[in-house]
């Protein structure tokens, strides 16, 4: 358990643009509140950052249609953030905003850098002009036909029926959200930065993990996907990207530089930013030193962010930071994939949502099992899913039924026989484990210091969900402990004996308390009431317990008296859940529907018979997009890298017109395995990946209906 001197952990600035649902929520703050709870525990420096982005188009989009001012927005949506986050338990060190004066000031600073340092060029574009509002629109302005799936209110930079990537120009009929009018295209000038001349030390930093040579970190324990995204756009060749935007809110280009005027920094030059600002607000209120968090070798940085952020902070921000000199670069970004809602994406526009806020409203006291069940399906590798039934299952099953039963049994043991101290026993004395075999119960506590290095090796390469199941599985060691040695049956025959259980429980039990912080917090500090545990605050109290329990001691001393028993959790009825799933499906999709009435789905005739032998003979296997790349001079094709488990395979597929290669990386697919190899635009494909033709003929992956081990064979 060896740490950095320092650890600075950001998670993505939410934009104050809607409240926050809870793919959110699993996507970049709950798993970095996990990482920095743990590693507080154990004793490290860590300073947690995090805060409100609260400039770009879209802030001004949602004020129009709510008849506020940007600044009575984003006033709302900040408030409303750092109370969700403060409900739910996300222990931020320092929450700030991008709209403060500080932010401005640092972000202009560094704008006046690269600046003075060359590092921008200076470009003539074309841009859509709103000439009734006599304004240029930004991507959010400009509304139009989506040409992958004749969605008639495509966004400028995103359809958000299909998903699909877009820029402003490929819009059908675009209209400016500002006045309804159709927009002109019109030259306007802007500063941007050339990705390209950064692409080579880029490569290097990404896929080898060193930076001027040295090492840097680790590149094999980045997640695939990562690694993927960022490979794909670096294959297909970075191009300049422009840090300026004409926009009336947001960062000013700095007034003293030619051509300013009317000028704001790009959202993506200002939000990360926000990283470096915010952690000038935490120093500035606690009286530390800000750059020793940014600009010391001996910190390490880790970005908590959910895939569609990849190449702005693998990509885009390292650059801006590199081009500026003196800042460090981070040695992870664990990216989370997408938590997808009862079969369907998650939308913000339609509804399709489960608000955090309103959770902690309907589920009081609540919180740590809707954290449980995010962590317990958390798309660490892949997309996962959230269902309202399974949330009440695992809630009542393994909170319930596991957890909460087996401390409740052991506190009511310990004040039924004990009067609610702790007994003593011989750490040489024996018990039953588990599995009924005999074992010393000083051996015993060094399994669970076992076990705390176990979790401890989970957590620091991101795989929070295994290291949940981990602790979880003590509990359930626990709760056979106690039916194998039936301390209930011995108490009168064998009394010392019995001690020896009880002690070994509590200790479990106290175990379970430390462990279980990062991921529930609510819960314990609850079972710190029932123990009477009152060590103050998380920092080094894992690594305590640690020490204790390596060297066979308990972490509850004989002697020490608990509290009365009470229950950790109650179950959650079926009519709660019945409430939610009412709820959520209330809201009718309005999208969906007019697309049904307005474009039927044109049925394709039945392909002629063949025999079973024919079928069997088709070798079908799941796999995984590592990385995509567009294949030049060919519009619908697409260079796939999939591993297939076995191995990895070149597939050359036409879905280029329907998905952005980016946005595919990590999808699990269905491929033919034993096509015959052929080439398509000099490319060796190996393979054919499956795909289902939908609505308006939009392409949809065929996939498992839950994640499967790639190389699996389909029959």
């Amino acid at each position: 358990m060896v740490s950095p001197k320092r650890t600075l952990v950001t998670s993505a600035l939410p934009y104050a643009n809607g409240p926050l649902h809870i793919g959110h929520l699993a996507g970049a703050y709950l798993n970095a509140d996990i990482y920095v709870r743990w590693l507080r525990g154990q004793g490290d420096e860590v300073l947690f950052v995090c805060g409100s982005d609260e400039h770009g188009a879209a802030i001004t989009v949602r004020a129009m249609k709510e008849g506020l001012t940007p600044k009575e927005i984003v006033d709302k949506y900040h408030q409303l953030f750092e109370s969700t986050f403060q409900s739910i338990g996300i222990s931020f060190d320092v929450y700030d905003r991008t709209s403060a004066p500080l932010h401005h000031e640092t972000s202009q600073a560094f704008f006046r850098t690269l600046y003075d340092q060359g590092a921008f060029i200076e470009k003539v574009s074309e841009q859509y002009f709103d000439e009734e509002a006599n304004s240029f629109l930004a991507d959010r302005y400009i509304m139009g036909t989506c040409p992958r799936c004749a969605n008639p209110d495509a966004y400028g930079d995103q359809c958000e029926r299909c998903g699909s990537a877009l820029s402003p120009t490929e819009l059908i009929h675009p209209r400016s959200t500002l006045s309804g009018s159709q927009p002109v295209l019109r030259e306007t000038r802007h500063w941007y930065l050339p990705l390209e001349d950064h692409e080579s030390w880029l490569r290097e930093w990404i896929t080898e993990g060193t930076l001027e040579g040295q090492p840097h970190h680790d590149p094999d324990t980045w997640k695939n996907h990562v690694l993927g995204q960022c490979k794909s756009w670096l294959d297909s060749g970075l191009q300049p990207r422009a840090m300026t935007r004409d926009l009336d809110w947001g960062v000013d280009v700095p007034q003293d530089i030619p051509g300013s005027e009317g000028k704001k920094l790009y959202v993506w030059m200002d939000a990360p930013i926000g990283y470096i600002s915010a952690t000038r607000r935490w120093a500035e209120t606690h009286g530390g030193d800000w750059q020793s968090w940014w600009q010391d070798p001996d910190t390490q940085l880790v970005h908590f962010i959910g895939k569609d952020n990849i190449v702005f902070h693998c990509l885009i921000f390292p650059a801006i930071l590199r081009a500026h000199g003196g800042y460090n670069l981070p040695v992870n970004v664990p990216a989370n994939q997408f938590m997808n809602l009862e079969g369907d994406k998650i939308s913000t526009s339609r509804n399709w949502a489960v608000w955090v806020d309103e959770y902690v409203r309907d589920f009081p006291g609540m919180q740590d099992s809707l954290r449980y069940n995010m962590i317990r399906n958390m798309p660490e590798q892949r997309d996962s899913e959230f269902t309202w039934k399974n949330f009440q299952e695992t809630h009542n099953s393994e909170l319930v039924n596991n957890l909460a039963n087996f401390a409740n049994r052991v506190l009511v043991l310990t004040r039924k026989y004990y009067d609610g101290v702790v007994p003593e026993t011989d750490p040489g004395s024996i018990i039953q484990g588990p599995e009924g075999e005999e074992i010393r119960v000083g051996d015993w506590l060094k399994r669970m210091a076992d076990l705390v290095g176990e979790v401890d090796a989970s957590i620091r390469q991101f795989a929070f969900r295994d290291a949940l199941m981990r602790v979880m599985d003590l509990s359930s060691q626990g709760n056979q402990i106690l039916q194998v040695n039936e301390p209930w049956k011995r108490i009168k025959s064998d009394p010392e004996q019995v001690k020896s259980v009880m002690y070994t429980s509590l200790q479990i039990v106290t175990t379970l308390a430390r462990l279980i912080r990062p991921f529930l917090p609510f819960t314990a500090d609850r079972l710190d009431e029932l123990l009477l545990d009152h060590q103050v605050g998380e920092h080094g109290r894992i690594k305590t317990m640690f020490t204790l329990l390596q060297n066979s001691k308990g972490i509850l001393p004989s002697g020490h008296r608990i509290g009365d028993p009470g229950h950790l959790f109650d179950r959650i009825p079926d009519e709660m859940i019945d409430i939610q799933i009412e709820r959520l499906h209330a809201h009718p999709v309005k999208d969906a529907v007019a697309d049904t009435q307005e474009q039927p789905f044109e049925w394709v005739a039945p392909k002629p018979e063949i025999q079973y032998e024919q079928f069997a003979g088709l070798d079908l296997r799941a796999g995984t997009i590592l990385a995509a790349v567009k294949v030049p001079k060919a519009d619908r094709l697409l260079e796939l890298q999939v591993d297939l488990g076995y191995e990895q395979r070149t597939i050359v597929s036409g879905i280029a017109e329907h998905f952005a290669p980016e946005e595919i990386i990590g999808q699990q697919v269905l491929v033919l395995a034993n096509l015959a190899p052929r080439k398509l635009k000099g490319i060796l494909s190996q393979g054919m990946i499956l795909m289902a033709t939908g609505q308006n003929g939009k392409l949809v992956f065929v996939q498992p209906g839950q994640p499967i081990p790639n190389g699996c064979v389909i029959n």
